[in-house]
């Protein structure tokens, strides 16, 4: 029996691999966003801890060291400046992850595109190979009939 072959697999293939190579792309990106998520997750602990700090300094009655406030007010500060970098950083990553969804998103319409003419093509040729069993089909039934044989 004769078997399908697809003129275009070696595209398909290479439309596979370029769907593969987006979707690296998009976990590289999500990768970095996430450790800028928790880095600034941890800004915002270290910002919440000095505060509190602070405030613990600061009681009422307690005697308080100006020295020792103005560094935890530094400190604090820092911290803030660093979250406030990292989240600059972040809606930079962000873009990077919208622009990597759309170049997957077009890799994956190219390659069901492919799929898709695949399918097409496969159905034509077993719809080919269906009328041509029939014609051979007939054409035995035609023999055997001019050569007066039964058909049963």
């Amino acid at each position: 029996m004769a078997k399908f072959v697809f003129r275009l697999e070696s595209l398909l293939r290479a439309r596979i691999a370029e769907e593969r190579a987006r979707q690296m792309e998009l976990a590289a990106v999500e990768r970095e966003r996430v450790m800028l998520e928790d880095e600034i997750r941890g800004y915002q602990s270290t910002i919440t801890a000095e505060r509190e700090d602070m405030r613990d300094r600061l009681a009422p009655g307690a005697p308080v060291q100006l020295i020792n406030v103005r560094l935890q007010s530094n400190a604090a500060f820092h911290a803030s400046a660093l979250a406030g970098q990292a989240a600059i950083r972040l809606a930079g990553v962000y873009r990077k992850v919208e622009a990597a969804r759309r170049n997957l998103l077009e890799a994956a319409k190219k390659r069901k595109a492919v799929e898709k003419l695949r399918e097409n093509r496969l159905d034509e040729w077993k719809a080919e190979q269906k009328a041509r069993d029939a014609a051979a089909i007939d054409e035995m039934a035609v023999m055997r009939a001019s050569r007066g044989e039964s058909l049963v």
